[in-house]
């Protein structure tokens, strides 16, 4: 399933890596596109969107 989130905390591709790896945790298999400049995260995954979210949110980033 896709999932778009905006992370408004997102300034730079470090905080992109970050996030992508967040991600990863919580699904290896995701498929991550993140966006500094439009601070748009797009996510391919079979994890509950509550799951990404929290997983995001957890490494600092919270989701607006």
């Amino acid at each position: 399933m896709a999932i778009q989130f905006k992370v408004p905390s997102m300034a730079c591709s470090a905080c992109a890596d970050a996030i992508s790896q967040a991600v990863k945790a919580v699904d290896p298999a995701a498929a991550i596109a993140a966006d500094p400049k439009t601070k748009q995260v797009e996510i391919e995954t079979t994890q509950p969107e509550t799951a990404i979210k929290q997983a995001i949110e957890a490494a600092g980033y919270p989701i607006g």
